[in-house]
């Protein structure tokens, strides 16, 4: 079955520092996605905090809020069929040795803790995600 939804993708600051904000506009678009909303930004300490506020009890907790916020990041809603799925799929596994080729972390990251996206999870992760950062 097919669901027209919406998702959040965010690039994260590695990926605004090596120019790829293009490509993965264009790898959105050319499968067919559209983008509905979207905004150049910085992550203050709190936002940052409650967007990965899942996983604040893991020993990485510092380190990812200290990276993400540590440059400017592009924030996007994405929506079309399958969307949250579609672009989970487009980005490929969080750790890049894992992602498969002509995948955004396949392509372009070579560290887990830096790794160029971040994509919703589930609808439910999108819809808070949204929420947060467009407060839609």
């Amino acid at each position: 079955m097919i669901f027209l939804e919406k998702t959040f993708l965010m690039i994260k600051p590695d990926g605004v520092g090596k120019k790829l904000v293009g490509e993965v506009l264009g790898r959105i678009e050319r499968r067919g996605l559209v983008i509905e909303e979207m905004k150049l930004m910085r992550l203050d300490k709190e936002m940052a905090e409650e967007h990965y506020a899942q996983h604040r009890d893991q020993p990485f907790f510092d380190d990812l809020i200290n990276y993400v916020i540590s440059g400017a990041v592009v924030a996007m809603v994405v929506s079309g069929k399958n969307a949250v799925s579609v672009i989970r799929k487009m980005i490929g596994a969080t750790n890049p040795f894992e992602a498969e080729p002509g995948t955004i972390r396949g392509d372009f990251a070579l560290d887990v803790s830096e790794n160029i996206v971040h994509g919703s999870d589930s609808a439910e992760s999108a819809k808070r995600e949204i929420l947060l950062f467009f407060g839609e």
